[in-house]
């Protein structure tokens, strides 16, 4: 008895989580950079790791920083994947030790 209640609770909550794993389905597809821009991207970077920073005064130094990180973030932006959220995660885990 107690093993069907904790099947049904399983199975329960393995449904709340159906929505959100389907909304995240209809995400627009990304295309990726072409490759001039890449590569101008990637020479950019070469620059600015190559200047002499010690003259540079805080606001100079902070915009580079940021320079970096955006260009850091859209060299890295990801092309397709796949996700697993935590919930579920956790919920095949649990099937997983329930099963065997």
């Amino acid at each position: 008895m107690k093993k069907a209640i904790l099947y049904t609770f399983t199975a329960l909550l393995a449904f709340a989580f159906i929505p959100n794993e389907a909304h995240a389905a209809t995400a627009p597809a990304k295309t990726e950079l072409p490759a001039d821009v890449k590569v101008d991207l990637e020479n950019r970077l070469s620059e600015i790791k190559a200047m002499d920073k010690s003259a540079l005064n805080m606001k100079e130094k902070t915009a580079l920083r940021k320079e970096v990180r955006s260009i850091g973030k859209t060299l890295n932006q990801d092309n397709g994947g796949i996700y697993i959220s935590v919930g579920a995660l956790l919920i095949i885990i649990l099937i997983l030790i329930l099963i065997f």
